[in-house]
């Protein structure tokens, strides 16, 4: 009320000063409580005992809630280019699409075997995955392109892209995390599940950077926002294509390595 209201100036301003130093101070003195509570809720707790001890339950609920969002979104965003007609959303939702239909073909295979004990399923998923990104970068270059080409871009408030760019820098490094971090269990589904992320993060930071510099910078069509966008935009696109094409190679090498199965299991 006193910064609003009254201004800085007012007497009350200096009271609710003293007020923030105060409250900032308790809650820095109850940090290391606080810390404390979070770590023994970690420990003592059953369910959260379960999220850490069981990573197939973790790859299930993070490919479920990731194939959801994506489903939904890429649905509305066929439905803006049927209506307004535009190449760019019809990119847009088919870049979406491509996420969804990785996901759920990880999701129909996690959810019911465990890592590494079907070898040849996950190989032949892994390298599908990978056929999957070549045609997900073909929507890729398209949105790319008209980035550079027509300005399109994604503008939002100062504050909004703050957001938005803590949000993609977080999802990188957890991209990366994981794929460390999941590199143990030795299977190749838990593996096409991290470069499915990894590839939905780098293009956040190609977004991101088309955002940022449309709202913080000259706007769009000028010589620095096309530079900037073509150089990421065939950076992340190069990337997914290694990628890709390095699952496709790297999985098939492998199947052929591996000794024959039993009809049952190579029907499933």
């Amino acid at each position: 009320y006193s910064m609003v209201v009254l201004g800085t100036d007012s007497p009350l301003a200096y009271i609710s000063y003293a007020l923030s130093a105060y409250t900032l101070t308790v809650w820095c003195l109850q940090i290391p409580a606080i810390v404390k509570f979070f770590v023994k809720f970690r420990n003592n707790n059953k369910y959260m005992k379960r999220w850490r001890s069981d990573p197939r339950l973790r790859v299930n609920v993070s490919l479920y809630g990731s194939c959801l969002f994506n489903t939904v979104y890429a649905a509305f965003l066929v439905l803006l280019a049927i209506y307004y007609k535009s190449i760019w959303h019809f990119s847009v939702a088919g870049y979406y699409t491509c996420l969804s239909v990785m996901r759920v073909f990880l999701l129909r295979h996690t959810r019911r075997n465990k890592p590494g004990k079907k070898m040849r399923v996950e190989l032949s998923k892994y390298r599908i995955c990978g056929w999957i990104l070549l045609f997900l970068n073909l929507f890729l270059t398209v949105m790319v392109f008209l980035m550079v080409y027509q300005g399109k871009s994604f503008k939002h408030s100062e504050i909004v892209s703050i957001g938005l760019a803590f949000h993609s820098f977080t999802v990188l490094g957890f991209a990366i995390k994981n794929i460390i971090r999941y590199r143990k269990y030795n299977s190749p589904a838990f593996s096409a599940k991290c470069i499915i992320s990894l590839t939905s993060a780098c293009v956040s930071m190609l977004t991101l950077t088309s955002t940022l510099i449309s709202s913080f910078g000259d706007g769009r069509n000028t010589p620095f926002y096309t530079s900037m966008l073509g150089m990421m935009g065939g950076a992340v696109s190069l990337l997914i294509l290694s990628m890709a094409i390095y699952m496709i190679i790297r999985s098939s090498r492998r199947i052929k390595k591996l000794p024959s199965e039993q009809p049952q299991e190579i029907k499933q």
